[in-house]
């Protein structure tokens, strides 16, 4: 029996436990708070919980001996914490998987990797993971049939389910939210006609349209990260428009750009808010005098009427309130960390969803064609969001192939090949992720 590895036992790991160890596999699930860990084994008669915090110098002899003990080791942990994992992997000849972009660093091992013969598959999971493989399909396919993509664009949206908009924020967090906030200082950069359009992270929500997904609904579409590279990545070398963006509901991207402007997403601790409230933090912010209105100051300071919702927005959080700031915190990121998560967590009845659309025009001898693509998944009320199946499923079935030796593409890769995307599509279609296909005449 193969042994999997799975280090992480967050928001999105329990759909992936669950498969593998459906299909047989023996899972050791190892995470810091060790009752997580248990919960998602449930008792398998193939599973196992340990206990093992990546933070601690202390505890990498341990994940030295698990990495050891496994055929493949799967990092749902922080993107920082990769690297450490394939340097273990590569000393024991072991694979591994992850859902996060390829670093640098990670990078670093693909000759290695190559040398030993060891799959490091990246970027398995929803975006990026399915979005690669369902764009490279349609890509690939207009090959086959004599065409070529000349404009590509593709958003994803982790959404909550319509009947559960019911914030002023128009989001819920059915996942890490430092990883949404942190985001939102991002740079931005794709090719637009045939131009470099770039921004940077300060102005990533002054550059976002509002856009209709047929069959679904409007949303926000701002540019996500660096879009540049996949022209090169998905071989679109005729593509004079290559775009991926991040779909919200309409209202966040103004909401999002005036809080950035209040600085409340900076990460380095400030002086002096021990035992402050979250009106001091935001009075220092817009440099507003004690007896100053802060609702009417922050408008001013953001170039705002009183009335503005952003404003609104903002006091329903409670940036301007008397609650005291977390002690066991220290900067404005993690403070409004605390916040956002608690007046904007998804309910457990409540359900999410993910919204994937993309789009290509696809250029035939005497001929244009209009292709879209879109997936729309709902969680289940009670039970796994559609988040964390997305992100962990196609991942799982990734393992499965490299263990059953389906997968056998060595070095650092993302499943970008027909030889790892089909069969992936494929068994999340029988799983009901499924996408939508059109075709257009234009």
């Amino acid at each position: 029996m193969k042994k999997v590895l799975v280090l992480g036992a967050g928001l999105v790991a329990r759909p992936m436990v669950v498969y593998l160890l459906d299909n047989g596999f023996q899972v050791t699930v190892a995470s810091r708070t060790v009752s997580k860990a248990k919960a998602l084994i449930g008792g398998h008669k193939n599973g196992k919980a340990v206990a093992l915090d990546a933070e601690k110098k202390g505890d990498l002899p341990k994940m030295d001996k698990l990495v050891k003990e496994h055929d493949l080791s799967v990092s749902l942990l922080p993107y920082i914490h990769h690297p450490l994992v394939a340097e273990l992997c590569l000393k024991h000849g072991k694979h591994l998987v992850t859902t996060s972009y390829v670093s640098d660093k990670m990078r670093a091992f693909d000759a290695a990797a190559k040398k030993a013969k060891l799959v490091f598959l990246n970027e398995a999971g929803l975006d990026p993971g399915i979005d690669h493989m369902s764009a490279m399909r349609i890509i690939h396919d207009v090959a086959k049939r004599g065409g070529k993509v000349t404009s590509f664009r593709s958003t994803t949206g982790a959404l909550q389910a319509f009947e559960a908009n019911n914030n002023p924020f128009g989001y819920k967090f059915s996942w890490a939210p430092r990883g949404v906030l942190l985001a939102s200082k991002n740079a931005s950069k794709w090719l637009e006609n045939g131009k470099i359009r770039e921004y940077p992270g300060e102005q990533l929500f002054e550059n976002y349209r509002i856009e209709n997904v047929p069959g679904v609904g409007a949303f926000e579409n701002y540019p996500n990260r660096n879009s540049v590279p996949y022209k090169e990545i998905y071989g679109l070398k005729d593509a004079k428009t290559v775009y991926r963006g991040t779909f919200r509901m309409t209202g966040w991207c103004e909401t999002m750009r005036n809080v950035v402007a209040l600085g409340l997403l900076e990460d380095k601790p400030p002086k002096g808010f021990k035992g402050k409230t979250y009106a001091d933090l935001t009075r220092a912010l817009v440099k507003a005098k004690p007896k100053d209105d802060l609702a009417l100051a922050t408008a001013k300071f953001l170039g705002l009427k009183p009335y503005a919702t952003v404003i609104k927005r903002l006091e329903w959080l409670g940036i301007f309130s008397d609650k005291p700031l977390p002690k066991e915190k220290d900067n404005p990121l993690d403070w409004m960390n605390v916040l956002t998560l608690e007046k904007m967590e998804l309910k457990k009845d409540e359900r999410d969803m993910i919204v994937m659309h993309h789009e290509f025009v696809a250029e035939f001898k005497g001929r244009k064609e209009y292709i879209t693509s879109t997936l729309l998944d709902f969680g289940e009320i009670g039970g796994d969001t559609s988040i964390a199946r997305t992100v962990s499923i196609p991942a799982a079935i990734a393992v499965r192939m490299i263990l059953e030796g389906k997968i056998k593409q060595p070095g650092v890769s993302i499943p970008v090949s027909p030889g790892i995307y089909n069969p992936i599509l494929d068994e999340l279609e029988n799983m009901g992720i499924k996408f939508e296909e059109r075709k257009a005449k234009l």
